[in-house]
C-alpha cells in the first residue's frame, strides 16, 4: 500500500522482524543460513510500506542519511534505514560483516568490486533493485560495493541489516586505485523508534 505520512506507522512489522531475526541468531551462527533465512524475513518487511516512521525516511540535500532503527542488545545485528536524495551515492566501501539490503521505496543501483592486483575493478554487472527486492552481502563472497539512488527525481529508501552495530564498525572506503581510507559511519539520528510500547493493545 502507498505510504501515508499522516498515518501512524505500523511498527509491529519492524518489531516482528527484529524478534524473528533474533530468534534465528539464537538458533544458528551459520552465515549461509542467516543470509538465506534473513533475506526472506527482510523481504517480507520491505514488501509493506506502512511501518517506517517519517522521521527516519527524510532525505538531506547534502548527504545520504543512515538512521539506526534497532540495535540488538548484544550487538549481534543492527537495522538501519538509508535515505537517498536524487543523485546521492556512497563511496566504494566495505562492511567487514554480513549484511542484507532491501529496498522499501524508490530504487537503488549497486556495483560490486573485487581486487585485480592492487586495484579495484567492477565485479559483475550493475544491479538495480526496486521495492521488495533484497541483496545479500558477505565478506566471504566479497563485500566491497558502491550504492546509489537509481532515480533522478525521487527519494529512495532502503532497509539494511548488518551482523554488528554497523555505525560503530571500523570499515574502509576505497578510491579507484584500491587505496583504503578507514572510516566509522555513525548514524544520522539520535533517537530510535519505540518498538516495545504495547500499551495501546491493552487499553480498554
Amino acid at each position: 500500500m502507498p505510504y501515508d505520512v499522516e498515518a501512524e506507522p505500523n511498527l509491529s512489522r519492524l518489531r516482528t522482524f527484529v524478534g524473528n531475526l533474533a530468534g534465528l541468531l539464537e538458533e544458528t551462527q551459520d552465515e549461509a543460513r542467516i543470509l538465506a533465512e534473513g533475506a526472506a524475513l527482510l523481504g517480507r518487511l520491505v514488501a509493506q510500506d506502512d511501518w517506517l516512521p517519517e522521521a527516519h525516511a527524510r532525505s538531506d540535500p547534502g548527504h545520504y542519511q543512515q538512521h539506526l532503527l534497532h540495535c540488538d542488545s548484544l550487538e549481534r545485528f543492527s537495522v538501519v534505514s538509508f535515505v537517498w536524495a536524487p543523485g546521492q551515492a556512497t563511496p566504494i566501501h566495505d562492511h567487514t560483516v554480513w549484511g542484507l539490503v532491501g529496498v522499501l521505496r524508490g530504487a537503488e543501483i549497486s556495483q560490486a568490486y573485487a581486487r585485480r592486483g592492487a586495484r579495484l575493478a567492477p565485479r559483475g554487472p550493475v544491479r538495480r533493485m526496486g521495492p521488495g527486492q533484497v541483496e545479500m552481502i558477505s565478506p566471504a563472497r566479497g563485500d566491497i560495493h558502491q550504492v546509489a539512488n537509481a532515480l533522478a527525481n525521487q527519494t529512495s529508501v532502503s532497509i539494511h541489516v548488518y551482523g554488528a552495530n554497523i555505525g560503530a564498525v571500523r570499515r574502509s572506503t576505497y578510491d579507484r586505485f584500491g587505496r583504503a581510507t578507514p572510516f566509522v559511519s555513525g548514524y544520522a539520528n539520535t533517537s530510535v523508534p519505540n518498538l516495545w510500547d504495547a500499551s495501546r493493545k491493552l487499553a480498554p
